[in-house]
């Protein structure tokens, strides 16, 4: 015996022409298998332009962008430039605003280099190269930089670099000389400071843990 269709179904339904029923529109065919009426799925009404509001004014967004980005912490001017230019804000909408927060002081590369020098000398002990590579991946121009890092005290340098080694020492006790002053001067070279000021640190922090009774 053959079937003209799914068991079950009426044979007038079974017989439905192809393109409707069960070979057809899928609602139709549910409802032909259910005994009910065809599911209708809502349609979403087309946007309503009024109560989407007017388009944001580009220059108000990119006030916006340059404003959170200053929240909390001095930025140099190619650093904003940079977040202005990923949010694809026009050139010469960015450079005018960038101009303009200068000029009221909350863009200030000057500034910028100088609290950078400070705050990455005080927290990572570092020297003037290593703040200088800093400061020109920043974005900020040599000049600018030079007279950032002209304002380091050599003997704060000096200290940093010697706080620097005491506090690596304590994970070297009991390595020999030699391998210790390898380490010990390639951390500071890490850290940017030349090899001879180095060297002279190392050898004197060592010579002090050897004098140490205890």
């Amino acid at each position: 015996m053959t079937s003209d269709g799914p068991v079950g179904l009426p044979r007038a339904q079974r017989a439905s022409p192809r393109g409707v029923g069960w070979h057809g529109d899928v609602a139709a065919g549910v409802a032909a298998w259910t005994g009910g009426d065809p599911v209708e799925r809502p349609v979403a009404p087309p946007p309503d332009p009024v109560a989407l509001g007017p388009e944001a004014d580009p220059e108000s967004v990119a006030r916006k962008i340059l404003l959170d980005a200053l929240t909390g912490q001095a930025r140099s001017r190619r650093e904003l430039r940079d977040k202005l230019a990923k949010r694809d804000v026009p050139p010469e909408l960015a450079e005018r605003l960038l101009d303009r927060f200068t000029e009221v002081g909350l863009v200030d590369d000057d500034a910028f280099a100088r609290a950078w020098v400070e705050s990455r000398q005080r927290s990572r002990g570092l020297a003037r190269r290593a703040l200088a590579q800093e400061l020109r991946r920043k974005g900020v121009d040599d000049e600018t930089a030079r007279a950032a890092l002209d304002d380091l005290d050599p003997a704060d340098e000096e200290e940093a670099a010697r706080v620097l080694v005491r506090k690596k020492l304590r994970s070297l006790r009991g390595v020999d000389a030699t391998t210790a002053t390898r380490r010990l001067a390639g951390l500071l070279a890490r850290k940017g400071y030349p090899a001879g000021l180095a060297f002279a640190v190392v050898r004197d922090e060592l010579g002090a843990v050897d004098d140490d009774p205890t």
